[in-house]
């Protein structure tokens, strides 16, 4: 719904992406709502990923619209706006993390082979169970796999954002590959 009244309002108003930027460094309140009204939706899927839980995504996405809207003056024009605002909202994200002292423990994982999951158990499941399947995982393991499978960094990036050796980025990883891997078998078992 959001997002229609903000189509709305930029087809009525004929506000370009470097207007309606222009007006937000300019404080024009109305922009200022149009920006948070077209990516909130978007940015608090980023911020549920990381968090602990609602509240504290929200206190993610409250942050990162903040340090969006210090930092607008900053955005060059170059590349993708939206990419622009999403690394800062990942980076505040990182913040909280990082004040939550987050470790990046091992979990003993049953054998060393790959579970064996029916190809058919992934066609079941929709993306709001394996968002909560990811979000069981401990915070280090869902740390990692959200930078590295959703995000699309590197592990010699995620090591530099976490502060972590690219090697502990890749067995968090594989880690969190494995359980995500048994919860769905469990869930498999369950259905069954």
């Amino acid at each position: 719904m959001y997002q229609l009244c903000v189509s709305i309002l930029k087809y009525l108003y004929h506000l370009s992406e470097y207007e309606l930027i222009k007006g937000c460094i300019e404080h024009n309140p109305q922009t200022q709502r149009m920006l948070f009204e077209q990516y909130a939706g978007k940015f608090m899927t980023v911020c549920l990923r990381y968090a602990i839980d609602q509240m504290e995504a929200e206190d993610m996405l409250q942050e990162g619209f903040v340090r969006i809207f210090n930092n607008l003056h900053q955005f060059k024009f170059e590349g993708s706006f939206e990419g622009w605002m999403r690394r800062i909202v990942v980076n505040v994200c990182l913040k909280h993390l990082q004040k939550r002292k987050i470790q990046f423990k091992e979990i003993e994982i049953e054998g060393n082979n790959e579970p064996q999951i029916n190809q058919f158990a992934y066609n079941n499941l929709g993306a709001e169970e394996i968002m909560k399947l990811i979000n069981r995982l401990p915070d280090g393991y869902r740390a990692v796999f959200n930078l590295s499978v959703i995000e699309g960094y590197s592990h010699d990036e995620i090591a530099v954002l976490l502060g972590i050796q690219a090697s502990t980025s890749r067995s968090q990883l594989v880690k969190a590959r494995r359980l995500l891997q048994e919860q769905i078998i469990q869930l498999e078992k369950i259905a069954v």
